[in-house]
């Protein structure tokens, strides 16, 4: 990451953290009173192809005693209805602010993968790490909806995971990587001005 990116990122998490602030409050104590604890959920992610961090998000599911891999339909019974109001409007994202300040994540890159998919595909991860992971991403923004659609019908772990294997993570590589050799700062305002809207 180029210390302009990293200047950049620090400004935005500061007024878009002060901005929010009421936001983030008043989306714990709602979590809290309508679902109770815990607010946050935490999910090990990749920033390099060896080194893993705590991507926090605000909790949308209900708790489970094992929980790996990617949502698909066989995650979706889980889905509180605080829950999916809160994915509808992106809110459950907002803790990631943290992760940016503390510099794990960008604003702008590839969404953080989890560690089975990095070990699998060593060669994709080891290219599309090159850019320091973000909350958003050129991917997110083209390729979110078509991925909810391909994992919505899986009915198991197994088919949610072969077809986010063989469908996904190739062609969100290919999107990260577009957005790896073109970035700019522009860019990036640009695909966070996209994400919002």
């Amino acid at each position: 990451m180029t210390i302009t990116k990293r200047l950049f990122d620090l400004a935005a998490v500061l007024v878009l953290g002060a901005l929010l602030l009421p936001v983030i409050a008043l989306t714990t104590v709602v979590i809290a009173m309508l679902d109770g604890r815990p607010v946050f959920y935490m999910s090990e992610r990749m920033k390099t192809p060896t080194q893993s961090f705590r991507l926090i998000k605000f909790r949308t599911m209900t708790v489970a005693l094992v929980d790996q891999g990617v949502s698909g339909g066989n995650k979706s019974n889980r889905i509180t209805r605080t829950g999916a109001a809160l994915r509808r409007m992106r809110l459950d994202e907002l803790p990631q602010l943290w992760n940016v300040l503390v510099g794990d994540i960008s604003f702008v890159g590839p969404r953080p993968p989890l560690r089975e998919y990095v070990d699998r595909f060593p060669g994709i991860y080891g290219e599309v790490l090159k850019s320091r992971p973000g909350i958003t991403g050129l991917a997110s923004i083209i390729y979110h909806r078509h991925e909810e659609l391909l994992l919505m019908p899986c009915a198991t772990p197994e088919q949610t995971d072969a077809v986010y294997a063989r469908r996904c993570v190739p062609r969100k590589a290919h999107l990260d990587l577009l957005y790896q050799r073109r970035r700019t700062l522009c860019m990036d305002a640009w695909i966070m001005i996209k994400t919002v809207f």
